[in-house]
């Protein structure tokens, strides 16, 4: 038996394969058997997505390493493609796989504005600010056309509720209309993602995200508009866009970005054979460096989910990228990790005056109740 032929990279794909599944009850390896026809490139993945009713709309967080209590994400999947996203591995509940199905079979939350609209209006409904995009990217492709982050941030602008928005999209710049007058009243913030300066590498890391000089006019335009935008360095990969902190955080400064954070690479359940694979396909001469040193900051093992320590990861090289990095903001006069989502003001918070009638398929016909509190 001869081994397995090095998977190929697939244009406009972050992942190069389907791999299976965590929740999968039949397991297949790959091997060489000699009758493979050999292909010169490997066949596109086309988009599908699917409406999906869900059955509720906000997230509540218990991890004490995460700025936020309360999320929404209107969408499952992401057509990003970013081969380190941590969300990859909840495709598997679905029978998908992490991999190639993760950002190419998507679900719409397509009652998500209703959800919300009546999570708001309920008596017990205590306002918090709210994280948008945090599991996968509210602004991704499929939001052009089915605008359910428009419509959710509509519902939050109405309520006068507080809201904080992380993406690598520039389709954020759409909605500047809705975040601008709540960015005057201490309503809305965001943050955009850039992981590297390089477009080759983001190309293959990320493929169908905006390009890094997009993202840079993006942050700009939004300081422009007046809503706060910090930049988010993540993740750092060792000896891939590592080298690059700096120059990062120096060019999303000058774009008008006024905070920062950072997470070094996390590899949990699926993403981690994932990532391999992506290394082998797009950095084979560095492969094996980049996961030594990933192993150097988690305790020996490709990754520890310990909360004190799963985004900066531990010891020395981690401890280098601290200093690194918190050195560069304090050198360019940015505020750093702190205060990014304690500033909104949850205090004008006013319940929606119009509520939803029964959930389901038709939850869009609206009853006129009006809140008499």
């Amino acid at each position: 038996m001869l081994p397995p032929r090095p998977l190929a990279a697939r244009k406009g794909r972050g992942a190069v394969s389907n791999i299976q599944g965590r929740y999968e009850l039949d397991q297949r390896e790959r091997f060489e058997d000699g009758w493979t026809v050999e292909e010169e490139e490997a066949p596109a993945f086309r988009t599908v997505v699917t409406d999906e009713y869900a059955k509720s709309i906000l997230t509540r967080n218990a991890s004490p390493d995460v700025p936020f209590n309360v999320s929404l994400n209107p969408y499952r999947g992401c057509e990003h493609g970013c081969i380190y996203c941590f969300a990859r591995p909840t495709h598997s509940y679905l029978g998908l796989s992490p991999g190639l199905d993760f950002e190419s079979r998507l679900f719409a939350k397509v009652n998500a504005p209703d959800l919300l609209r009546r999570e708001l209006a309920a008596r017990a409904y205590l306002p918090e600010h709210i994280a948008i995009g945090v599991n996968t990217d509210a602004y991704q492709p499929v939001e052009r056309h089915k605008r359910l982050t428009r419509q959710v941030l509509e519902v939050l602008h109405e309520c006068h509720h507080p809201v904080g928005l992380i993406t690598k999209s520039s389709l954020i710049e759409r909605d500047i209309d809705l975040l601008e007058p709540m960015a005057e009243k201490s309503l809305a913030c965001a943050a955009i993602t850039l992981t590297t300066l390089d477009p080759e590498i983001s190309r293959t890391l990320e493929p169908r995200a905006a390009a890094p000089a997009r993202r840079l006019r993006t942050i700009r335009t939004l300081a422009e508009a007046g809503i706060p935008v910090s930049v988010s360095v993540a993740p750092i990969i060792p000896f891939v866009t590592e080298p690059e902190i700096e120059k990062i955080l120096e060019a999303a400064r000058d774009a008008g970005a006024v905070g920062a954070h950072y997470v070094v690479l996390r590899l949990p359940w699926e993403v981690n054979p994932l990532f391999h694979e992506w290394l082998q396909a797009h950095f084979p001469e560095r492969a094996a460096r980049v996961m030594n040193r990933v192993r150097e900051m988690r305790g020996g093992k490709d990754y520890d989910s310990d909360f004190s320590t799963r985004m900066h990861g531990e010891g020395v090289w981690a401890d280098l990228i601290r200093q690194r990095f918190f050195k560069a903001v304090e050198r360019l006069g940015m505020s750093g990790l702190r205060g990014r989502f304690e500033r909104l003001d949850v205090s004008q918070f006013r319940r929606p005056l119009v509520v939803p009638g029964t959930p389901g398929k038709q939850m869009g016909n609206a009853t006129g109740q009006l809140d008499l509190f």
